[in-house]
């Protein structure tokens, strides 16, 4: 259980290095969860999981009410399936929405205006509605609810994670607000110890190898709660303890994976580093601050090379090109700038532009 091996066996189970999916709405559910935050970054994060996909195709799965952005865990946008959503939030979203009981407090945000927040929101949205975040604070604001000093977003946010909306379909720039159990009317509904199985078994199945410490980390669970999903489903993975860790990963994962020299560019906020604790198997710490400056929770985007993160890219878009402007954090070889360039090929195609690397 070497670095290398780690990192190889991660791009496989996450569906980077090769993928067994043929629909966005497949990439979310192996994984589990995708991080969305930044909303076009997430598009591409699935994009470069699903080979000939475009941009269009993930925005239609989003359409077509197969794939649906909320807040499930750690009180962060995640895209998940459709499906999920429903028993994702009733197993992690209570503690979340305990620890913010002091945010709610310092916005001023009380149980009875959350209760009247919520009711003109059914009214507003019921019957398939859908509306943009601007035209839900000019609702609160005519019925005499601030949206001022972030209040809006908290209790939109509030209220996702009590599963009453969801983001919808973007209109231009803006994403919108749906009733979620209209939006998602085929939710599965598991009891908790199901949910607890349920999530170790996509997390370590799409993430893997890694330990139950990554688990509580990407869950938000308590450690007793991942501790027992994921003996809840050891039978059915592969365990390898090492250098004083016990890893666990899908028993279709290789007993030997011959290091690939093959770059990828991985989008913002990425499951391949933002899915576990421990991340010094593809990122060295001494650039973890050029990943993420100041240590402020925002993560640029990535350059993978041999599994191992070599810089960041940033893009741009002019009108029928996208240039992409790579900041390696050493010299690269002619090899590695070779695989480079390769790797920005499929982000062009899946924009449908042509690409500039810088």
């Amino acid at each position: 259980m070497t670095p290398e091996y780690i990192a190889q066996a991660r791009l496989a189970s996450q569906q980077v290095a090769s993928s067994q999916c043929s629909q966005p709405g497949e990439v979310v559910s192996r994984l589990g969860a995708v991080q969305s935050q930044d909303y076009a970054s997430s598009l591409w994060a699935v994009g470069v999981r699903l080979p000939g996909a475009t941009e269009a195709a993930v925005e239609r799965a989003i359409a077509e009410r197969r794939i649906l952005r909320t807040w499930p865990m750690r009180g962060t946008i995640h895209m998940v399936a459709a499906e999920d959503a429903g028993w994702m939030l009733a197993l992690l979203t209570p503690r979340v929405l305990a620890a913010s009981a002091r945010r709610r407090q310092q916005l001023d945000l009380d149980d009875a205006t959350l209760a009247r927040s919520e009711a003109l929101l059914v009214k507003a949205l019921e019957g398939g509605q859908q509306l943009p975040r601007d035209e839900v604070y000019r609702l609160l604001e005519a019925a005499g609810i601030s949206t001022a000093g972030q209040r809006g977003y908290h209790i939109l946010w509030q209220l996702a994670q009590r599963g009453l909306v969801c983001f919808g379909p973007h209109q231009g720039k803006q994403p919108t607000f749906v009733l979620l159990d209209e939006w998602a009317p085929h939710q599965r509904r598991l009891a908790r110890d199901e949910a607890l199985a349920e999530l170790a078994q996509r997390y370590f199945t799409g993430h893997g190898p890694a330990t139950l410490q990554d688990f509580v980390w990407w869950s938000g669970l308590t450690m007793g709660d991942a501790r027992a999903g994921l003996e809840s489903v050891a039978s059915q993975l592969t365990k390898v303890e090492a250098n004083g860790q016990v890893y666990w990963m899908s028993q279709a994962t290789p007993a030997t994976i011959e290091p690939a020299p093959r770059a990828y560019l991985l989008p913002a906020f990425d499951e391949y580093l933002l899915g576990y604790r421990e991340r010094s198997a593809v990122l060295d710490p001494r650039h973890a601050q050029q990943v993420a400056p100041g240590s402020n929770g925002v993560f640029r985007p990535l350059i993978v090379i041999g599994g191992r993160v070599v810089g960041t890219w940033q893009r741009a878009h002019k009108k029928n090109a996208v240039v992409v402007t790579a900041s390696p954090f050493m010299t690269l070889s002619q090899d590695e700038q070779q695989a480079l360039a390769a790797a920005a090929e499929p982000y062009g195609r899946f924009l449908g532009k042509s690409v500039v690397l810088s």
